[in-house]
């Protein structure tokens, strides 16, 4: 497809995603002091009253952005009551992100004319760690259709990378502040288009440089890697699965590949599920087929 037509392409899904209003949530809670530290719950619909025995998966929803302020988890909440219709609950976490978003910084995290600053070292990845240590007494609180032992992790573009690194803390290296000493209790991981693999992120400088801005910058990169890079952090031991539209122009197939080919190298087996004439945002927009598949391989890891 010519550059014109992929653009032309992405900005017509891009608008499609973005043209919903914010879903409310059914309960928010904290898990730290900082206005960014808040999960929205979702409880299923079509189950039990709220006072039932746990019905319903988990699905834990890291939103994208390229780990950039502007984007926040409102423009994601579409997608997790699309979740819920489904029948599942939802947890949609918030976290710190870098500062910057200036005029003509695209949702898709592209640097903009006023040079949008990617990440947050290192409290994107502190507040991760601790959204999931946290989420266990929230569930059963704000949502107890939730059976958290059927907990999947799903995550879109940077938030598919914060999914993948959350359920790979156990291979963090021993000196990471958030490396657990056990895996995480998960069904699996759906990571939506993710940024997977930092090295070749870089090379094909996704978002501007997001995954270096995230760890920095240049100077800071090779050392912060090997704590922040899923290709890094395998064989994780969970079920994981990569779902990625073939006409992505944002994060390209090269870098969910690249990661699905490092995890074969490790000796795990990642599934990758690659959707023909797809881009980027169709997998979080409630309208389109492709996040209806990725309903589906949210199901067929929790069920």
């Amino acid at each position: 497809m010519p550059d014109d037509a992929a653009a032309a392409r992405t900005a017509a899904e891009e608008q499609s995603a973005f043209s919903h209003p914010a879903v409310d949530p059914d309960a928010t809670a904290a898990y730290g002091d900082h206005p960014d530290q808040l999960i929205d719950f979702y409880a299923p619909r079509g189950t039990e009253s709220a006072g039932s025995a746990a019905v319903a998966p988990l699905v834990v929803v890291l939103h994208g952005g390229a780990w950039r302020a502007p984007y926040d988890r409102l423009h994601i909440s579409p997608f997790a009551g699309f979740l819920a219709q489904r029948g599942f609950a939802v947890a949609n976490v918030e976290y710190r992100r870098g500062a910057g978003g200036g005029a003509g910084a695209g949702v898709d995290g592209g640097a903009g004319v006023d040079g949008v600053v990617a990440g947050r070292w290192p409290e994107t990845f502190d507040d991760v760690a601790a959204a999931l240590d946290a989420l266990p007494a929230l569930v059963r609180e704000a949502v107890p259709q939730a059976d958290f032992r059927r907990t999947v992790i799903t995550g879109h573009s940077a938030g598919g990378h914060l999914a993948l690194w959350a359920a790979a803390r156990h291979v963090l290296p021993a000196d990471a502040p958030w490396r657990t000493d056990r895996p995480a209790p998960l069904r699996g991981v759906v990571a939506l288009a993710p940024i997977a693999d930092f090295a070749m992120a870089e090379k094909l400088d996704v978002c501007g440089g997001a995954a270096g801005q995230l760890l920095g910058g240049a100077e800071w990169f090779a050392e912060r890697r090997p704590s922040a890079d899923p290709a890094l952090l395998l064989p994780t031991g969970i079920a994981t699965t990569l779902v990625q539209g073939r006409a992505d122009e944002v994060v390209p197939q090269a870098v969910a590949e690249s990661y699905a080919d490092a995890a074969a190298k490790a000796g795990e087996v990642v599934g990758l599920t690659l959707l023909e004439d797809v881009g980027h945002f169709p997998l979080i927009d409630p309208v389109a087929d492709a996040c209806a598949v990725v309903a589906e391989e949210i199901a067929q890891l929790a069920w």
